[in-house]
């Protein structure tokens, strides 16, 4: 399996303005129920990355106001990204080396495509481990 089979079925792709501040995309990630998103400039490309986890560590923890600040503070900019056709084990392996939690996903002409979270993979991983153990437990103990 690869990104753009686990991609395929979502419609919408999160990502926020970088003219944001830190409490627009707070509250854009509660809205959506999701944990990371792209920042994109006004020609939609992606410039950057923000998480909670970023919010908690350069904001909440600093006691810097999220009202006041732009999302380019604290967003990251070193991006990790990866094309459709990525085998998902090899974005396990990105993700382990890089110490992240959220992959950019981007098509062959660097179009933001969405982001491929860690829970994500996880969700195949166990789905695919729940299928091979009932298979094995049909074969060993068929139904008559």
């Amino acid at each position: 399996m690869n990104v753009r089979n686990l991609l395929g079925s979502r419609k919408d792709v999160y990502s926020v303005s970088q003219e944001a501040t830190v409490h627009d995309v707070a509250r854009y990630l509660r809205e959506k129920g999701v944990r990371a998103v792209g920042v994109v400039d006004a020609k939609g490309c992606v410039v950057g990355v923000v998480s909670q986890a970023d919010m908690s560590d350069k904001v909440a923890a600093e006691n810097k106001c999220p009202a006041w600040m732009r999302i380019t503070e604290i967003m990251t900019v070193e991006l990790v990204s990866v094309p459709l056709d990525t085998p998902l084990d090899e974005c396990v392996r990105l993700m382990e080396k890089n110490g992240i939690f959220h992959l950019v996903v981007q098509d062959d002409k660097g179009k933001f495509l969405g982001m491929l979270s860690v829970q994500d993979l996880l969700r195949v991983i166990v789905n695919d481990h729940k299928e091979r153990a009932d298979l094995l437990e049909a074969m060993m103990f068929p139904q008559h």
